[in-house]
């Protein structure tokens, strides 16, 4: 199975090159292609990712999270699409267990998973910590056996394809709950709880953890019973 990387960015170059840096040095001959999806930057996000040798480079005028994943899947040609986000770095055997789980599942149609934040402290880790595996988890395990991360999902292109793609009326929160409600209607929609990548935490140090946590949690039920986004805006955290 090829592996193709879909990197929506938007200003992010300080975070794009490490992003890359860390891709590049475990793809060895399993990942097939880096594509970075530039979302309208007005920084050098463009020319950074630009200068690395093998990266794919495109540009998507319309702000938003889901026209940029939806940008990078029409220029993707592996059978497993990978879709990340610009301040995220791939542990080194991200790949082979990616490539393990949809090798011994053949109904498995998309993979997610929380991720460690590399830049937050202690405290806000465990508080992180609790909230994907004492709220989130048991309603994944319970009730909807669904569930996604925008920054650490794979899925199988087939799969992407039957369902038309990504919603573009999400353009920052409820895209991943959305993308990962419409998949579990055509196959297995897989949350491990063991974080297969790290993230940065800039969003949570911002926003602040509980306003940041309220409207992930929102945003997730609003999707879930309304089938739309709650909140519509598209949001920099510059």
């Amino acid at each position: 199975m090829k592996l193709s990387v879909v990197i929506p960015a938007y200003n992010e170059e300080k975070y794009i090159a490490d992003c890359l840096e860390s891709l590049i040095e475990i793809a060895g001959d399993e990942l097939f292609e880096i594509i970075v999806v530039d979302n309208n930057s007005r920084d050098k996000t463009y020319a950074v990712a630009k200068s690395f040798k093998g990266v794919t480079v495109v540009k998507e005028k319309e702000k938003g999270t889901s026209h940029a994943r939806q940008k990078g899947f029409s220029v993707a040609t592996g059978d497993l699409i990978a879709f990340i986000d610009a301040d995220t770095l791939v542990t080194k055997d991200w790949i082979e267990k990616v490539k393990e789980e949809f090798f011994a599942n053949k109904q498995l149609v998309c993979l997610s998973s929380p991720y460690r934040f590399y830049d937050l402290s202690p405290a806000k880790q465990i508080l992180v910590w609790s909230y994907w595996n004492v709220l989130a988890y048991p309603v994944y395990v319970l009730f909807l056996r669904y569930m996604v991360l925008g920054a650490n999902f794979v899925v199988r292109r087939k799969a992407l394809e039957k369902i038309g793609g990504f919603d573009e009326k999400f353009v920052f929160y409820g895209d991943d709950t959305d993308i990962a409600r419409r998949l579990h209607a055509v196959g297995e929609v897989k949350f491990v709880r063991k974080a297969l990548v790290n993230s940065s935490g800039r969003r949570l140090k911002k926003e602040g953890m509980v306003k940041s946590g309220t409207r992930y949690a929102a945003s997730f039920v609003w999707d879930v019973l309304f089938h739309k986004p709650f909140d519509k805006k598209f949001r920099s955290w510059r």
